[in-house]
């Protein structure tokens, strides 16, 4: 049942990703001829050229061979996944077309055609699968270059097919807004993929430190380390209190630390990507 409901979630996770993607798209970039490079963005250069099809099944045509490499190189479920997100993407693309785009200035489509994408793709990322073409090429380069984000890796993908934009539909100008198009995609996908992944690491220095430690464990649940320190000035020998919580308990933490000692020192810096009890474990998928 856990497992089935689990399946259940990055169905929906990713079908409702495409649609974003799909609604951003057909929205603000088709009508500005702008995309968001990949193949998506790939296809519609290749329709430009030929002078007819649609963008949807051109796209499906480029993922056959990218998913025959994928489904090798990551796995069954991201094959299966990304077959889903890559036909639901397509789908949602021709659709998604028959809605009335509003006539924005090239500026706006660019800022919510971008953020919309970025949304979407990001979603389906989240998941554990990807909408096929280069989102698979991606994988494949994060499994190789595992400290550089996703959308660092979908950018420098995406900036070649905006210099093809910029040729085929021979606009500098489209070229250049292409170009903002994938920034901004690529930087609200890396916000929404690590989005929960950002936790605070706390170190508290006071005098009433077991007590801290034993309120930190008991109330929210959280391990504590003491780090052996000396004051600098005093020349006292003291232990530093050590921990790393869930943003959201990061209001809880202080107010139990200032109700056992109002004059504690408290020093809180973001932590990405905290690994163990508690928080994420470590995987070779994980993006």
């Amino acid at each position: 049942m856990k497992d089935l409901m689990h399946r259940l979630g990055w169905v929906v996770t990713t079908l409702l990703g495409a649609a974003i993607f799909a609604l951003g798209f057909d929205l603000f970039l088709i009508p500005n001829e702008l995309n968001t490079g990949g193949v998506s963005g790939l296809s519609m250069v290749i329709r430009q050229l030929l002078g007819f099809g649609s963008v949807g099944v051109i796209q499906i045509v480029i993922n056959v061979p990218l998913f025959l490499v994928g489904g090798i190189k990551i796995g069954k479920k991201f094959f299966w996944g990304s077959l889903l997100g890559m036909v639901s993407s397509s789908v949602f693309i021709d659709i998604l077309s028959f809605i009335p785009a509003p006539e924005t200035e090239p500026l706006l489509g660019v800022l919510y055609g971008s953020v919309l994408c970025g949304i979407g793709i990001g979603t389906v990322f989240a998941s554990g699968t990807s909408t096929g073409g280069s989102d698979i090429l991606v994988r494949l380069l994060k499994l190789k270059y595992r400290n550089v984000p996703v959308g660092q890796i979908c950018l420098c993908i995406d900036l070649v097919v905006a210099v093809l934009t910029g040729l085929v539909f021979r606009d500098v100008t489209k070229t250049l807004y292409t170009g903002i198009t994938v920034f901004i995609t690529s930087k609200v996908m890396d916000a929404v993929i690590y989005r929960f992944d950002y936790s605070k690491v706390v170190m508290i220095i006071t005098k009433d430190h077991e007590k801290v430690a034993k309120a930190v464990g008991d109330q929210l649940r959280r391990g504590v380390t003491f780090l052996y320190g000396q004051g600098a000035y005093s020349g006292r020998e003291t232990k530093v209190v050590l921990t790393a919580v869930k943003r959201q308990q990061l209001a809880e933490l202080k107010e139990l630390v200032t109700g056992i000692d109002p004059d504690a020192f408290v020093i809180v810096q973001e932590a990405h990507q905290v690994l163990g009890d508690g928080f994420a474990r470590y995987s070779r998928d994980s993006l």
